[in-house]
């Protein structure tokens, strides 16, 4: 009796285990569309979506607009801070600010790694695609 508690136990142990060397991360985001013209949409709002790449199956996989930091940045994932904000970007839908002709490349990303909020965040993980504004 007593040795099939060991061996109950040094099993779930061994589970435990192998549970903890598989885990399922986050190595990449494709946001599209991978480029976009305001013009060509209702009011000139953009939506934008993200899908996850991961390092084990299910991959890809679209990830909620919500569950992801949006933010115009740089194609080295770096936001921009407060100062420099010309496009706005809720939730995956982009909108050129009044008057702001250009274009901006727009992240999706994880864990911010927030700095000055002036200054802005780096993404750790993410994802990007460029829109022109009028």
């Amino acid at each position: 009796m007593k040795y099939l508690a060991y061996l109950s136990l040094l099993l779930l142990s061994a589970a435990a285990l192998l549970s903890c060397g598989s885990s399922r991360h986050l190595t990449g985001i494709n946001v599209t569309p991978a480029t976009a013209d305001a013009q060509s949409y209702p009011g000139g709002q953009v939506p934008f979506a993200a899908t996850g790449i991961y390092s084990q199956a299910p991959s890809p996989q679209q990830l909620e607009a919500s569950s992801v930091t949006w933010c115009v940045g740089s194609s080295s994932g770096a936001c921009d801070g407060n100062v420099a904000i010309r496009v706005s970007v809720q939730n995956g839908v982009a909108q050129c600010d009044q008057g702001f002709t250009g274009t901006v490349t727009i992240l999706a990303g994880t864990q911010p790694i927030m700095m000055n909020p002036d200054a802005g965040s780096q993404l750790k993980v993410f994802g990007s695609a460029q829109l022109t504004c009028p």
